[in-house]
C-alpha cells in the first residue's frame, strides 16, 4: 500500500468509520460486451454501501480516460466510485466527512439494484 492508502485503510478498517465494514484490494468482477469476465482490483470496498475508494497518486494525472471509463463502468454495475487524491489524505477530518457524504447518496441504477451481486466475496 501507498502511504494515502495507509492513512484511509487506518480510517476504515475494523468499522472504525461508522461501523461500516471496508475491504481492501478487493476484485469486482463483471460481464462485458463480448460474454466474457473481466475484473477490477478496487483500492477499498464497502458492500454495505456499495461503496468504492480509490486513492489517487500522481500516475492517476496521466490516465484519467482509462480511470473515467472505469469508474463510468463501475457505476453501470451500481457501485459509487469516490475518488480521493493523495494529497487529500493529509486532511484525515476532511477523508471521513467526503466517505460519509458519499454513505448518503443514492445508489446508482444498475444490476445491483436489482440484487445482482458482480462481486467476490
Amino acid at each position: 500500500m501507498t502511504e494515502a492508502e495507509r492513512i484511509v485503510w487506518e480510517l476504515v478498517r475494523n468499522r472504525r468509520l461508522d461501523g461500516k465494514k471496508f475491504l481492501r484490494q478487493h476484485k469486482i468482477i463483471h460481464e462485458n460486451s463480448f460474454d466474457s469476465f473481466q475484473f477490477f482490483v478496487v483500492d477499498f470496498y464497502c458492500a454495505e454501501e456499495k461503496l468504492i475508494l480509490e486513492i489517487d497518486g500522481k500516475i492517476h494525472d496521466s490516465q484519467k480516460e482509462y480511470d473515467l471509463w472505469r469508474t463510468s463502468v463501475l457505476n453501470d454495475l451500481g457501485f459509487r466510485v469516490l475518488r480521493i487524491k493523495n494529497e487529500e489524505t493529509i486532511n484525515v477530518e476532511q477523508v471521513k466527512e467526503k466517505i460519509r457524504k458519499m454513505f448518503l447518496k443514492t445508489l446508482p441504477p444498475g444490476p445491483l439494484s436489482s440484487r445482482r451481486e458482480g462481486v467476490t466475496p
